[in-house]
């Protein structure tokens, strides 16, 4: 089979797969990357259903395939159905199908053999490079028909069954009641019945707009195949890895290895010498084991773990029937010149190693392609949640590693080559945190509705004007922050003070200020802390983009002069004044008096104008700006300032080191007003930190007793924990 030379056949960028109406995917469409797409997102926002409908529709075929349910259908969906059963029979213009679809929108280029797509081209525009698939599983007309039919005559004798009731209700009113028929329980036994397949070509314009009425089916095209044009191939997040005594997980995984070997007729000489030697010793099958299997035990070496060559492993025979591999091999773990049984290694080992097994043997699946006998024009493999069970360290270790084994392509038994596209969907932020920027796809659920949306992180390009913040947020997010793409709510901090007093503090409210129903304990919640300086302008784009519903910024006042001979002089409190913060600028703008006027939370709150691209103040507001405010007319302008006027004496009666501040703090340090000069004499924020926890004394239920929470940070903590 000639190779396709320059094969640039994908779906990426503006070639998206689109989905609709497939449980929380209602209106949804993701694009690719040529080679890895990262999928996160949180719990419950549609990354399993991606790969499962997928699946569904151009996966593998076989016996015991998932078949549609009712409850796949997105919920508005399904409350649409419900309507249509409880109204009169729409004429068929009027009817509206339901249905569960998919649509693959392809791109091609001058170079790409067309001759498996041609029968799908409907546009002849040589300026038009798309290519459009479509799936339907609808509900026609006529099953439409069946299905109102059946449920007004089962309907019917539900009422016949369910008289109408007298009764009384409050106020010794009396009424007639009749039983409500459970529509949607119908639904749930009978619709999916009436549902129909269909599989199509779509027509599609040059700037890849699709025309649904337009279309041919696939059953109107002779002899054409969609596996010849695309392969689908998935790991699922449910693999068989135990490490039990009995288990023979990665033995078992063999079996299934040669089969494809033997299928592909690869490594010939290799599968003949262990026909020859089948009633030989153990020791002669397992030299021709370690040559079958040499490609995959190298790459299993090659991800490595924590210490060189933790991943090595062997295949042995063991024979014990007359059948080839089945039963009659096992995977060893060599260690310290020791073969171990596979269930002696930990269950991060046995998944990373099930893993690469999986891989390899979908990639041959890809290379022979029962269906077609010949490589798919584009060849798409899903792994899901590659994490399980495994530890940070080997996390990073399987992205590095991934795109490497997987960059090759799919090679079949001639040499012909055809690219690989892969999507990995985690929740794992050590993994995004060694990814890069523009591979990642973030899945969100809109807020309030039944359905979630893809959001390219490369779009980012287009919020920020300012290229210099969006390289740095590429390299800080990435790197030191990726878990905020799993929150839900973050908390912006300066530095290091905050950083490692707000778990305490945090901790320390949860138990001191017990939360009213239906709150939760903020530990309880799923808050990303990030250190941010006095710069959090910089993240509020991002923070949009990524739609989290509450954040709230902790930043100092720092008040200073407003003299233009001396801007940066700093002062503890005083009228002629101004802020140098520059997070507290850019929420309230420059006038000074707006800042200390801001006491209530209410005039702390902010929502992004989209339109005139600032912040407006506005009540029940996604952010809120808390800083230091004054308590019993001391107005401080840190929070070292702000803590050692509210915790004199927790000051005065303990031991801090010199490291942390200067001695002669407590001098004269009898005054709030001298919270200021003893707070300039910090000389490690980190080690003040430190020190504040290292003193504290558990008091009942607070860890952290001894000190009182500053009030801005209680302020706002409380609202963030609503």
């Amino acid at each position: 089979m000639p190779s396709l030379v320059g094969s640039e056949m994908c779906i990426r960028d503006r070639e998206k797969i689109i989905v609709r109406n497939f449980r929380l995917l209602k209106d949804f469409s993701i694009d690719l990357e040529d080679s890895l797409s990262l999928v996160i997102g949180k719990n419950n926002v549609g990354k399993t259903s991606l790969l499962l409908i997928l699946d569904q529709f151009i996966g593998p075929r076989g016996e015991g395939k998932r078949a549609f349910r009712f409850n796949d259908l997105n919920l508005d969906a399904q409350e649409q159905l419900k309507g249509y059963m409880t109204s009169p029979l729409l004429t068929e213009d009027a009817y509206r199908p339901i249905a569960i679809s998919m649509r693959l929108l392809i791109s091609y280029t001058d170079r790409d053999n067309l001759s498996n797509v041609s029968p799908l081209l409907m546009d002849l525009d040589v300026d038009n490079h798309y290519v459009a698939i479509g799936f339907d599983y609808c509900l026609p007309y006529e099953g439409y028909k069946d299905l109102l039919s059946q449920c007004a005559t089962l309907r019917a004798k539900f009422d016949a069954k369910h008289p109408e009731v007298e009764v009384t209700t409050e106020g010794d009113e009396e009424g007639v009641v009749r039983p409500e028929y459970d529509v949607m329980a119908f639904l749930n036994d009978n619709a999916i019945g009436k549902f129909k397949l269909i599989r199509k070509s779509v027509k599609v314009d040059k700037d890849g707009v699709l025309d649904e009425t337009d279309y041919v089916d696939f059953a109107d095209i002779p002899n054409f195949r969609i596996e010849s044009v695309i392969q689908f191939q998935s790991i699922g997040a449910r693999r068989d890895v135990d490490n039990r005594d009995v288990d023979k997980t990665l033995s078992s995984k063999t079996s299934d290895l040669y089969k494809a070997i033997e299928e592909s007729q690869e490594q010939i000489e290799a599968k003949e010498g262990f026909l020859e030697q089948l009633k030989e010793t153990d020791v002669k099958l397992t030299g021709i084991y370690s040559n079958i299997f040499s490609d995959i035990v190298e790459k299993i070496r090659r991800f490595g773990g924590l210490a060189p060559n933790d991943t090595i492993i062997k295949v042995i025979s063991s024979l014990q029937h007359r059948e080839l591999l089945k039963g009659n091999t096992t995977v060893k773990y060599e260690h310290d010149n020791k073969d171990l049984p596979e269930n002696f290694n930990g269950l991060g080992y046995m998944n990373l190693i099930s893993i690469i097994f999986d891989i390899d043997l979908m990639m041959k699946r890809f290379a022979k392609n029962k269906e077609v006998g010949q490589l798919s024009d584009i060849n798409l493999l899903f792994i899901e949640e590659p994490e399980a069970h495994t530890h940070p360290q080997m996390q990073y270790v399987f992205i590095k590693n991934i795109k490497e084994l997987l960059n090759g392509g799919v090679v079949d038994e001639y040499g012909n080559k055809k690219p690989l596209q892969y999507i990995v969907s985690t929740h794992s932020s050590h993994i995004v945190a060694d990814s890069e920027y523009d591979d990642i796809k973030y899945l969100h659920r809109l807020d309030g509705k039944n359905e979630v949306e893809a959001k390219s992180l490369k779009a980012l390009s287009e919020v920020y004007d300012n290229k210099d913040h969006l390289k740095f947020l590429k390299q800080y997010i990435t790197i030191n922050r990726s878990e905020l793409f799993f929150a839900d709510k973050a908390i912006l901090i300066e530095g290091d003070t905050e950083r490692i007093l707000l778990p305490a503090i945090i901790k320390k409210l949860d138990v001191t200020e017990v939360a009213a129903k239906p709150e939760q304990p903020l530990l309880s919640q799923n808050v990303s802390i990030i250190e941010v300086g006095a710069h959090a302008e910089i993240f509020v784009k991002l923070l949009n983009f990524l739609g989290l519903t509450k954040v709230l910024v902790l930043t100092d006042f720092d008040c200073c002069s407003a003299d233009v001979h001396h801007p940066k002089t700093k002062y503890r409190s005083g009228q002629n004044q101004v802020t140098s913060n520059t997070a507290i600028k850019y929420f309230f703008g420059e006038r000074m008096s707006d800042v200390l006027a801001s006491k209530s939370a209410n005039d702390k709150q902010f929502v992004w104008d989209s339109v005139n691209g600032k912040m407006t103040a506005q009540n029940n507001g996604m952010y809120m700006v808390c800083y230091q405010i004054a308590e019993n007319g001391y107005q401080p302008r840190s929070f070292e300032d702000d803590f050692m006027a509210l915790n004199k004496k927790y000051m005065l009666d303990n031991v801090f080191t010199e490291s942390a501040i200067d001695a002669g703090f407590k001098d004269g340090f009898d005054k709030e007003e001298k919270a200021y000069e003893a707070a300039e004499k910090v000389n490690s924020k980190a080690a003040f930190a430190f020190e504040i926890l290292l003193n504290s004394k558990r008091d009942g239920n607070d860890p952290f007793g001894g000190w009182t929470i500053p009030a801005y940070i209680k302020q706002g903590l409380l609202w963030l924990r609503k």
